[in-house]
């Protein structure tokens, strides 16, 4: 099939690779525009434009796709679907209907839970036992069209959510690989959603990543790992004399009790109830390190962390 596919980050090259590898026609891709990045401000590609290139497949990187004449440009592609996995632009009506067979989204949630931006971290964050990914024909509202293949995927206890999201993404290309065979065969077929369960996963701010230790030991737990690694849920200490900002990538239930924030010892820290030892943390200007080693690095620990 004449497929234009639709991404930006890490987690889409897989399903692009996938499409690839699997026959299809990939007569175009379309990403986000290259961004400055790292000290000298250079402009630098997304993973899927560099992916793009390396298969030879022309790549497209407007700024909207809601002009008269980008919607032209799409609609000679003459495809016969578009795979959108994370672009990061709404695709508006005219987009949605260029493609014979409409536009297909790959989605980090089992809908209707964890509809939107953030479904991946919102789940872990939540505490959820399981999420999944689904393949979903996009419509104009928000993550709320009819749903084709899921697949189940389980949330251990102390994943992160940058384990599951690399869990996600190769479930995911595999999961739309077949969907498009299955499309192709004329035999994928499409249910709406059910009305009830609806969340939404609302964009990750960053006020919300310092770490409230008057929380109950498991949400705080739950907000570390559905924070790593980023943009990493964090606290601050006092380090000789002056506040040091620390991020905490991984940590894990505890026994003991205190006022919150109090450190119990070995980085155990004592919530609103219960308590949360650290198990990898990352000083501001610092690699990622266990615990132990940033002990070693700072002498004498504070008996209370903010």
């Amino acid at each position: 099939m004449r497929v234009v596919f639709m991404g930006t980050p890490e987690f889409s090259v897989p399903t692009l690779t996938e499409i690839v590898s699997s026959g299809h026609e990939v007569v175009a891709v379309y990403t986000r525009a290259p961004k400055p990045a790292g000290r000298g401000q250079a402009e630098r590609k997304s993973p899927v434009h560099e992916a793009a290139e390396g298969f030879g497949i022309p790549v497209f990187t407007p700024k909207s796709l809601k002009g008269l004449d980008e919607q032209g440009v799409f609609a000679l592609h003459d495809a016969d679907v578009a795979i959108v996995v994370a672009y990061g632009l709404l695709l508006p009506k005219a987009i949605l209907e260029a493609p014979r067979m409409g536009c297909l989204n790959l989605h980090g949630s089992l809908l209707p839970r964890w509809r939107g931006a953030a479904p991946i971290q919102r789940a872990v964050m939540a505490g959820d036992a399981q999420t999944g990914i689904m393949v979903m024909q996009m419509d104009e509202g928000l993550d709320t069209g009819a749903v084709a293949l899921g697949e189940v995927i389980a949330i251990g206890p102390d994943m992160t959510a940058g384990e599951l999201h690399d869990q996600m993404m190769r479930v995911g290309a595999d999961l739309m690989g077949r969907a498009l065979a299955a499309l192709e065969r004329g035999s994928l077929d499409f249910k709406p959603q059910p009305e009830d369960g609806v969340t939404y996963a609302k964009k990750i701010e960053k006020a919300e990543s310092r770490i409230d230790w008057s929380w109950p030991a498991d949400e705080v737990h739950n907000h570390i790992r559905g924070l790593s690694p980023f943009p990493g849920a964090w606290f601050e200490v006092e380090l000789g004399g002056k506040p040091v900002r620390v991020k905490v990538l991984r940590s894990s239930l505890a026994e003991g009790s205190g006022a919150p924030g109090t450190v119990l010892g070995d980085l155990t820290i004592a919530c609103g109830n219960g308590a949360v030892r650290l198990v990898q943390v990352q000083r501001e200007g610092k690699s990622a390190m266990d615990t132990a080693t940033f002990l070693r690095g700072i002498g004498t620990m504070p008996g209370i962390v903010q």
